[in-house]
């Protein structure tokens, strides 16, 4: 094994402790939620562990780096990402009030969604670059691997945290859509969440 399992130890309660405090993939699993229901908003959040699993392979690689040294790379994700984000919130709004009877969003399509709004998260590059090598040790070697593991225990981590938090957001969304005044700002909430998200990463500086 290439990583010590003592610093594999020590990182499992740093890598909770992160996944646990709110941030933009928990907000998009919460929207998701409220807009279409648990079983889509765990797909977001499977998309959303896909995207950060790949970050850290491409931290690992050395890519990361390179876009983050980068100023017209990392405003090219940035500003792909506030697109799409405000295109969900603009289809939030476009679909009207929320139908509790109505079938679920595709599993495929919200796994879609959780992985690009991740990958086009600049933010996310910087932190993978800011907090995984803490944990990784070049006189082991193989340090891409060391990359993947700590990767996948983040990755791990975010699905289940996030994935609880839009199941719960599901459930609620659910129950509420069967008032027809709820149902209406339902839809609204979950356009809100995105498009704060979407202003939250335009105003992010490199910092």
């Amino acid at each position: 094994m290439s990583v010590d399992p003592i610093v594999l130890l020590a990182f499992v309660p740093a890598a909770l402790a992160l996944n646990l405090t709110p941030g933009a993939d928990m907000m998009f699993c919460l929207g998701q939620g409220l807009r279409s229901g648990a079983r889509p908003a765990v797909a977001a959040s499977a998309g959303i562990s896909v995207g950060a699993f790949v970050h850290a392979a491409l931290a690992g690689l050395g890519l990361s780096a390179l876009i983050a040294a980068l100023p017209w790379a990392f405003d090219v994700i940035r500003w792909i990402g506030v697109a799409y984000l405000l295109f969900l919130a603009w289809q939030s709004l476009r679909q009207g009030p929320l139908d509790a009877t109505a079938a679920p969003a595709p599993a495929l399509r919200a796994f879609k969604e959780g992985l690009l709004v991740n990958l086009t998260n600049p933010k996310v590059i910087l932190f993978v670059l800011a907090f995984v090598p803490q944990f990784v040790d070049p006189a082991r070697g193989a340090v891409l691997m060391q990359f993947l593991i700590f990767g996948a225990v983040l990755a791990l981590g975010g699905f289940i945290v996030n994935g609880l938090v839009g199941v719960f957001a599901g459930g609620i969304g659910r129950r509420l859509t069967q008032s027809p005044g709820f149902a209406r700002w339902l839809g609204r909430v979950s356009a809100g969440i995105f498009a704060g998200l979407a202003l939250r990463l335009a105003l992010l500086e490199r910092g």
